[in-house]
């Protein structure tokens, strides 16, 4: 063994470059396998996960204590079907300051007293400061832009005391907004005993009412306020990471195969490359055996060196990543709760060198059945076959000499080639997919965007108080529409209405003014034009198996009202119908607008509108629209990763111009000799992937495309929206012509640094090494 340690050490040592590129390889490939990987698994069932991590409540009740004691309530843990339960807990609503510039949380606050942000059910993730432990003291729940430095704030509660926040909690069940210690609840004159109960059984929702009625058995009738369900919230908080599942998935296994395909490519190729070294070995006394051991830990030190940094480097990105991809568009969604699986490590550690040795295996079983003087000779003589003949059909083209000769190396190892061919496929597959994926989501993130710049709210708090508008409903949208910029005003008004002979809520929105529309995409149908007339949400009629020219009875108090839908708008919200003001009026006539839209000319500062509105009337809170983070956010991820592998097929490009420049250092010599320059010779080497990276390209669009049609009604589907085809198809010439080029692009990065450094060849060191 000895021997054979010497031998691959001294190999390793004297092909440097070869080595690096292993090492390399595997470094790139292992740790765009473990984002991959833990991408697939994260986006499975990411909310799933989360809520096992933290041991979520089934249910959040909330009882009345005048009807029940807390001696009544702890009994309940004891019920059949009960498999963990946390409380009772003091809990109060109360009232913030709604100031975002001085207070992370603000308008109604539920808070709730607990001694410890551990327990059997609704554990909570402390990731800042610690937790409250006396009297003046808050812990409040994550939200966006608010982290340690914020730590010491004040928080004046209205008509109570001034609490400190000496720490922020995520909760992922949202069982309160801030908690406080239990000594605490009496300044603050709790109102409602919360209880977290798990059930052995929480399938259905069918399943959670029943162990709610068997929970409640024997407590006093109407005890029990308001029970919150786990799958509520589950739909609620869910839909954007199901709408990453898809794509992510996607990429993940794209990631997978590219990884794979290139280390068994770079690592073959090593073993194939080194034939006349083998030879050598056999001639100096190497059994077989030892040939085979010599290659195989020669390929398995550089490559298990690159799988152990790769799977450290992967880790190290994953982390930042999955936080900007699961925390995006809702902040503190998956706080600490989605990361890389010990599984994915340790598949990585194993799998990758596991990989890499069967890769090498199966050359070097050749060499196993070779003789010394044949692998010396398959090592140095010059190869003939299909690559010549191709070579000398395409001499009599109107081709140049170099591009001839480079179009036909490729078919001197066929399998080589073909495994580089496969990564360049897969990558111009993920460019193309990519492409179109943000093709659509920018479609998606400005459909509506130039509809309004500003919504005016029709009231504002201050230290706890709300301020009206001075001016009424009919001069406040007079005023805003005067104010110098504004172009266009629709007013909104929200109403809590139910399906007639139900007990389904519906939010009811009436509009008035320029544009009844606002942002909303329109997907069947028309929008309303008279009274009785409305247009729905996608979800809303997902959900409840309705379509277009359906009729509904709304009803809210004594009133009722008969209504046709009259169109579909793009919405994943489940309860929404908007229509116009007449009908609003109809059924909800005293209901004002609680804002106001408005759409600027062109130039108009949003930011200086607002202020001018603000100063027009104290009783208005003006807000410039922001961005759409969860486009941002599947657009930049979709980036990274598109990088990432594009980056990975590079590499394995550069590593078959490397092997193949090692391969035909004796005909570079010969053709350096007859006068190819080195220019020529950059271009031979650089041609023969860049023919590769053409019919990559063939392969890889439609490969791109299909996925796009696959995976993109899947996210819509996941948020339960329909998208109107113009955000679906984007594939016209122009940018099938420049996908046309990614392959090509990928094939020439890669392979242009081997190439000028084989053209720096000289004759003498060819014959050198003869």
């Amino acid at each position: 063994m000895r021997a054979v340690w010497r031998a691959a050490r001294a190999a390793v040592r004297r092909r440097r470059l070869q080595t690096l590129v292993i090492a390399l390889v595997t470094l790139a490939s292992t740790g765009a396998m473990v984002i991959a990987l833990g991408l697939v698994d994260a986006a499975s069932a990411p909310f799933d996960k989360a809520f096992a991590a933290q041991r979520g409540p089934h249910v959040v009740a909330a009882f009345d204590p005048s009807k029940v004691s807390d001696a009544q309530l702890a009994q309940t843990a004891r019920q059949p079907g009960v498999a963990a339960a946390a409380g009772p807990f003091a809990q109060v609503t109360i009232d913030l300051p709604m100031d975002p510039a001085q207070y992370p949380v603000n308008g109604a606050t539920t808070v709730v007293g607990r001694s410890d942000p551990q327990g059997p059910v609704g554990r909570l993730d402390l990731w800042a400061g610690r937790w409250a432990t006396g009297p003046g003291e808050i812990v409040v729940n994550r939200y966006p832009g608010w982290g340690p430095d914020d730590l010491g704030r004040k928080v004046q509660v209205s008509s109570g005391p001034a609490l400190t926040i000496v720490g922020f909690a995520f909760d992922l069940s949202r069982t309160a907004d801030a908690w406080v210690a239990p000594e605490q609840m009496a300044a603050l004159h709790p109102t409602t005993t919360q209880m977290l109960f798990r059930f052995t059984d929480a399938s259905s929702q069918s399943r959670i009412d029943a162990n709610l009625v068997s929970v409640t058995e024997g407590l006093p009738k109407d005890a029990l306020t308001s029970p919150q369900s786990y799958l509520t919230l589950k739909q609620a908080i869910g839909s954007s990471a199901r709408a990453y599942a898809p794509y992510l998935m996607a990429f993940g296994i794209l990631g997978i195969v590219v990884a794979v395909l290139i280390v068994a490519n770079v690592v073959g190729g090593a073993v194939v490359s080194g034939l006349r070294h083998i030879g050598i070995l056999k001639a100096l006394g190497f059994t077989p055996g030892q040939v085979v051991a010599v290659y195989l830990t020669m390929t398995s030190v550089p490559a298990f060196a690159g799988c152990v940094l790769g799977t450290v480097l992967g880790n190290a990105l994953a982390r930042p990543f999955f936080e900007f991809v699961f925390t995006g568009p809702e902040a503190g969604v998956f706080h600490g709760t989605v990361g890389i699986p010990t599984w994915v490590n340790a598949l990585a550690l194993l799998g990758m060198p596991g990989v890499c040795v069967l890769a090498a295996l199966a050359p070097s079983a050749r060499a196993h059945r070779l003789s010394a003087a044949r692998a010396i000779s398959a090592g140095s003589a010059p190869r003939a076959g299909r690559a010549l003949g191709i070579q000398r059909r395409l001499a009599g083209s109107r081709l140049p000499r170099s591009m001839s000769l480079g179009l036909g190396l490729p078919f001197a190892r066929p399998g080589r080639s073909g495994l580089t061919l496969a990564a360049v496929v897969l990558g111009v597959t993920t460019v193309t997919f990519a492409t179109g994926l943000a093709t659509t989501m920018t479609r998606f993130g400005e459909a509506g965007l130039d509809a309004y710049q500003v919504t005016v709210y029709a009231s504002r708090y201050q230290q706890g108080t709300e301020i009206k508008p001075v001016h009424s409903d009919l001069e406040l949208q007079s005023l805003l529409g005067s104010l110098p910029g504004a172009s266009e005003v629709t007013a909104r008004a929200d109403a809590d209405v139910h399906i007639a002979g139900t007990t389904q809520q519906v939010t009811f929105e009436g509009r008035r003014g320029d544009r009844p529309q606002l942002d909303n995409v329109l997907t069947e149908g028309r929008w309303m034009q008279r009274t009785g007339e409305v247009v729905a949400g996608s979800a809303f009629l997902r959900v409840r198996g309705l379509a277009v020219g359906d009729h509904l009875e709304l009803a809210k108090g004594d009133r009722q009202e008969e209504v046709t839908i009259v169109g579909e708008f793009m919405e994943s919200a489940g309860d929404k119908i908007a229509t116009g003001w007449s009908t609003m009026t109809a059924l909800a006539p005293q209901e004002k607008p609680i804002a106001y839209h408005v759409k600027l000319d062109e130039g108009t500062d949003p930011v200086a509108y607002a202020r001018a509105a603000g100063a027009a009337d104290p009783g208005i809170s003006p807000t410039p629209k922001g961005p759409n983070t969860i486009v941002q956010t599947i657009i930049g991820s979709a980036t990274v990763l598109t990088l990432i592998l594009a980056v990975v097929s590079s590499l394995g490009v550069f590593n078959t111009v490397v092997l193949n420049t090692r391969d035909r250092r004796r005909d570079l010599g010969m053709l350096k000799s007859i006068g190819m320059t080195p220019r020529q010779v950059t271009a031979m080497m650089v041609t023969s992937m860049a023919v590769l990276g053409a019919i990559g390209s063939l392969f890889g669009i439609p490969l791109g495309i299909a996925g796009h049609h696959l995976v993109v009604p899947l996210m819509a589907d996941a948020v339960s929206i329909s998208l109107p085809s113009y955000m679906t198809d984007v594939w016209q010439a122009p940018a099938l012509a420049g996908m046309a080029l990614a392959g090509v692009a990928i094939a020439v990065l890669g392979a242009y640094v081997p190439a000028r450094r084989a053209a720096r060849l000289t004759i003498a060191e060819v014959l050198h090494s003869e």
